[in-house]
């Protein structure tokens, strides 16, 4: 009976050898696959002994170091997410500075140029193309966990029912799809709209696994955590979890293409048919959301996606709010603080030309300057939050000490940890996530501004 593979058996008889050639202990880690192939690590002490009649003969003892190694590759594979996810970070934050004039500056141009047709298309297609360059950098910003959530409870079979109807026509009619969602409500805290995006992109990777038909089964869940699988999945602590489970019937992933799959960029797709990001922005909007997420998969069984929401217990949805759509004017009085100019320029002739009166500066001792010496009221401060020297957050302590009454919306392009921990993401502080178009800028204003 062969116990195991050929190869495995052929390095475990040589390293026996090699420790009988000898007179001492040798340590030696091997690897030794389960029946279904996966790995199985042991630390192994072997030394040669000799019997009461003097035959020399193997002996030795085996730790099984399967978890341990589990643990440090999985230290290994953070360590290096959270660095290309810094990149990934800088990246978008430099990218949304110039789609934001990009973008709004061409949706201005749609307005005035209504009169020649020729021209206005031509003004279109720069914000469309403008509109695709943003989503591909939010989606550096999920996988990098550098965006501003907004959170609401929220139950998870609501939004997968919500989203059948559009599902067949994504995945084509050569994909089954089923459901099973649990009988009780699931109720998670996370952005909705992020949600929407991680079934999304877990339904189009299946789709392009399946490209001669299957199916696709979305799963819903109420799961309690212990330790030992907290700690297979690495980010979060024991308790009560929502868990969102999408299997296929595809080809499937072996071992090495699953220690990859959510790193951005990395697609096994023919050049120039995917991003490599839809994975990606899965893994940094689960992370983000305090949640984790699991792959089980090999070759040719096709592949299912275990994702983990902290459970919301009874917590009842909030209801649907009604925002404004339509621009917004004012009279006001705005200090803008942006250090880059061209973003400046953008939104104090944004401003104007909705009619408020606009104070510019390049940074916080500037704004400071001017906050002194403006003779009249100033009604808003529009700053960045990350600027060179002083942040937009310290920037508004101290105007706010000396112009208490001032109201304050803050924009980026990202924002880090630091900053949401510093307050910027709880309720009643006023964020406009960069690049933003020209209607969503007036009308946020103008909400800050009437305290709505």
């Amino acid at each position: 009976v062969e116990l195991w593979p050929e190869e495995v058996a052929k390095r475990l008889r040589d390293n026996d050898l090699a420790v009988m050639a000898g007179e001492q202990v040798v340590e030696l880690e091997e690897m030794v696959p389960t029946p279904d192939g996966k790995p199985h690590y042991w630390l192994v002490f072997k030394f040669p002994f000799r019997d009461a009649s003097g035959k020399k003969v193997l002996a030795g003892m085996a730790i099984d170091t399967t978890d341990r190694k589990q643990l440090e590759e999985q230290l290994r594979q953070a360590q290096k997410m959270e660095a290309i996810g810094q990149l990934a970070g800088g990246v978008a934050h430099d990218f949304n500075n110039l789609l934001t004039v990009i973008s709004g500056y061409s949706e201005l141009l749609q307005h005035h140029l209504s009169g020649d047709e020729t021209l206005r298309r031509h003004a279109e297609q720069i914000k469309i193309a403008g509109d695709r360059a943003t989503a591909l950098t939010r989606q550096l910003l999920a996988f990098s966990r550098q965006q501003v959530l907004r959170p609401v409870v929220l139950d998870l079979n609501v939004v997968v029912t919500n989203l059948l109807q559009m599902l067949p026509r994504l995945i084509g009619e050569h994909i089954q799809l089923k459901t099973a969602l649990d009988s009780q409500p699931t109720f998670v805290k996370t952005d909705p709209g992020q949600l929407e995006q991680v079934l999304l992109n877990l339904a189009i990777n299946a789709r392009d696994a399946m490209p001669d038909g299957g199916s696709l089964t979305i799963e819903t869940s109420h799961v309690a955590l212990d330790e030992a699988a907290c700690r297979r999945l690495g980010t979060i602590s024991p308790g009560l979890y929502v868990q969102l489970t999408v299997h296929d019937t595809g080809c499937g992933m072996d071992a090495a293409t699953q220690t990859r799959i959510f790193e951005p960029f990395f697609t096994t797709k023919d050049l120039g048919k995917g991003t490599g990001l839809g994975l990606a922005t899965v893994y940094g909007i689960i992370t983000q959301s305090r949640g984790a997420i699991s792959v089980d998969s090999a070759t040719g069984r096709g592949a299912s996606f275990a994702v983990y929401f902290p459970s919301e217990g009874g917590s009842e949805p909030p209801k649907d709010r009604t925002t404004l759509t339509e621009p917004q004017t004012g009279w006001e009085t705005v200090l803008v603080v942006e250090d880059q100019q061209s973003v400046r320029g953008f939104v104090r002739n944004l401003l104007m030309l909705n009619g408020y009166r606009v104070l510019e500066a390049a940074d916080g001792p500037e704004a400071m300057k001017l906050c002194r010496q403006h003779p009249g009221e100033i009604q808003l401060v529009v700053t960045d939050l990350v600027m060179p020297g002083m942040s937009g957050r310290e920037l508004a302590e101290r105007i706010a000490k000396e112009r208490p009454e001032v109201k304050v919306l803050y924009m980026s392009g990202y924002t880090d940890d630091s900053v949401v921990h510093a307050g910027v993401a709880q309720a009643g502080m006023a964020f406009l996530q960069k690049p933003f178009s020209p209607t969503a800028f007036t009308h946020k204003v103008r909400e800050v501004l009437d305290g709505t």
